[in-house]
């Protein structure tokens, strides 16, 4: 690769770093309320899921492709348990009932294998990262000629971009724990209940979009290569 492709991939994970979605806000909180390396064992587990959907773009048939990452199913299912997810997240009054005291400082035990899972599963679910991923491949792939060494250093690159992001993301996020009243955590569940369901729902209703106006059907019949 030469400077300008390992300056767009940096850019590439910048942006990835900075996409809005549920991801995101976990990543934000848990940082506040279960620190540094909670986070990041959070943030090791969402890369995992995106090391898995590269692999499944790369090495993957057209064939499979299509069907995975058009079924409906797969939308229906990961909305669901996104829906799930926020509304315990909301309603479990025994993590998020408010302490009035104002004085007292929120401590999380933290299990770091437990944040690991989350972030690889809250990543697997939505199958969204396949299109991205995929989209990338299709991309980058013509690109370099489907060269195996410059397609991994680049998608390398974006990855420890992405995550570097991260870190920084996190560092920030930490400085505000300080500030993380129980009345304050209360909240911030309450309001994090919300995001996830909303997003889980916007992901329901895409397994009810028909297949020919799916996003990337278009391209991958284009480059049948896949």
């Amino acid at each position: 690769m030469n400077f300008d492709d390992i300056k767009e991939a940096i850019i590439i994970g910048v942006i990835l770093a900075f996409m809005i979605g549920p991801v995101f806000f976990m990543l934000i909180q848990t940082s506040i309320l279960n620190g540094f390396r909670a986070a990041i064992s959070f943030d090791l587990g969402v890369v995992l899921g995106d090391i898995f959907f590269l692999l499944i773009a790369y090495f993957g048939s057209r064939f499979i492709l299509v069907r995975i990452k058009d079924n409906p199913l797969l939308y229906i299912f990961g909305g669901l348990v996104l829906v799930a997810y926020g509304l315990i997240t909301f309603f479990n009054q025994k993590q998020n009932r408010p302490i009035h005291d104002e004085t007292l400082v929120v401590t999380v035990k933290s299990n770091y294998r437990q944040f690991f899972l989350k972030g690889l599963l809250l990543n697997f679910i939505n199958i969204g990262v396949l299109g991205f991923w995929l989209g990338m491949i299709v991309v980058y792939g013509a690109k370099f000629r489907m060269d195996e060494q410059k397609i991994l250093w680049f998608f390398l690159t974006v990855l420890l971009a992405y995550l570097a992001t991260d870190v920084g993301k996190i560092l920030l996020a930490k400085k505000l724990r300080d500030k993380m009243t129980p009345s304050a955590v209360y909240k911030m569940k309450k309001i994090m209940g919300i995001i996830l369901v909303i997003f889980g729902l916007a992901l329901f209703s895409k397994g009810f979009i028909p297949e020919d106006k799916m996003p990337l059907k278009g391209v991958i019949k284009k480059h049948s290569v896949l």
